[in-house]
């Protein structure tokens, strides 16, 4: 008999107001010095105040630590591993997207680990996280990562990405406040917002997917679905906002449990090389590789498309799969991404590159339900660049 392994974070808040149980939580640790690991432009803009400045009234000593940046490379987070190490924190509060989220998480474990992150990454480290280290509260202001609900954090290498990964990463404590997120401009919207629509697609198809990761993707997929295009129009509209905050949550309990595949392994590359964000690299190749792997799956993505809004009933599988493919094109276009290579100005050129390293991530690979292997990982891209959905021979 089969079974499936669920795991999720110990507590989560998660609604408009959350951000109210901070103080409830953190004073169940006593800690004497916070580190707050946040996006430089949420301190200038005054959102980390929201978490420091209730912390401080009650007397906890706060540091804002902001050597954030989009995509982190491996030195981002050394430094900010020795950094904590060095001040004695005894609690850290990560704030921001999932690159504030990923490297309070790195923080939080390997503060109290000997050796550089280096040595703990997943296709390279030779050491192994053995400790839960320092408590850690992840508050995300952005509806896409799932970085509060997973225990991963990813870097970026010369070309490519690699994670530290290891349930120790898990935050003691998630609080997913949608009011965190209305200040968030229309284009960071719309990539993260394809993001976790990614997680949650990826979840659903996955080889491990189980009744439970299912039900929790296809709850995602209606909810970001209904309301993306909105929140990127209009980002003060509280439903939708509400609504892409609870999508992005249950999209990350569905993909930690179930994983990702085709998507993220190529996306990892064109982020490595190219700088792009996370949630636009996804979502000019998600259309494509849900297009090259349709056949393995017709049943499941004809279920995806009913949770977008469409309706197989009166279809067979293999048309509601085309359907859908059409639907998650369409989706992209309309939030403003790009929906070729060509359009973020990476050359033909380069897809040999992005092919050698998309080869590469076989611990997400492995999750696709048809295997990709290196000829059909180079047609995806070509597809991608070409702007033209295909198949496989």
């Amino acid at each position: 008999m089969s079974f499936s392994k669920l795991v999720f974070a110990p507590l989560s808040y998660t609604g408009w107001g959350a951000l109210e149980q901070l103080l409830p939580e953190v004073g169940k640790y006593t800690p004497k010095k916070i580190l707050v690991v946040t996006d430089p432009m949420l301190a200038k803009i005054g959102l980390t105040n929201r978490v420091t400045e209730p912390l401080e009234s009650e007397g906890y000593k706060t540091t804002i630590y902001t050597d954030v940046v989009p995509e982190p490379p491996l030195q981002t987070g050394e430094n900010l591993v020795a950094f904590t190490r060095e001040n004695g924190f005894d609690m850290v509060i990560g704030v921001g997207g999932g690159s504030a989220l990923d490297l309070a998480k790195l923080a939080a474990v390997l503060a109290t680990h000997e050796g550089p992150v280096a040595d703990y990454l997943n296709l390279t480290g030779s050491r192994s996280v053995e400790n839960k280290g320092l408590p850690l509260i992840l508050i995300p202001t952005t509806s896409g990562t799932g970085s509060e609900v997973t225990n991963i954090a990813v870097l970026s290498l010369e070309t490519t990405k690699d994670v530290v990964t290891h349930d120790f990463l898990l935050p003691s404590v998630a609080i997913v406040d949608p009011e965190l997120t209305v200040s968030v401009p229309p284009k960071v919207t719309a990539a993260t917002g394809i993001d976790a629509l990614t997680h949650a697609v990826e979840a659903y198809i996955s080889v491990n997917a189980s009744p439970a990761t299912d039900a929790l993707a296809l709850q995602a997929i209606r909810l970001i679905a209904r309301s993306l295009r909105t929140a990127v129009q209009n980002g003060e509209d509280k439903r939708a906002r509400t609504d892409m905050s609870h999508g992005s949550f249950l999209a990350g309990l569905s993909f930690f449990n179930a994983g990702v595949a085709g998507v993220h392994a190529l996306a990892y590359p064109l982020g490595g090389q190219f700088h792009i964000a996370h949630g636009d690299s996804n979502a000019v190749l998600l259309p494509y590789v849900m297009s090259y792997i349709r056949k393995s799956c017709e049943t499941r993505m004809a279920d995806i498309l009913d949770a977008l809004g469409g309706n197989s009933s009166f279809m067979s599988d293999e048309e509601a799969s085309y359907k859908c493919v059409d639907e998650l094109k369409r989706i992209v276009q309309d939030v403003g991404i790009p929906s070729t290579l060509a359009g973020f100005n990476i050359p033909e050129t380069a897809l040999d590159s992005l092919t050698a390293d998309g080869v590469k991530q076989k611990r997400i690979l492995a999750r696709s339900p048809l295997p990709l292997h290196e000829a059909d990982i180079r047609k995806i891209y070509q597809s991608a660049f070409n702007g033209v959905v295909t198949e496989p021979d």
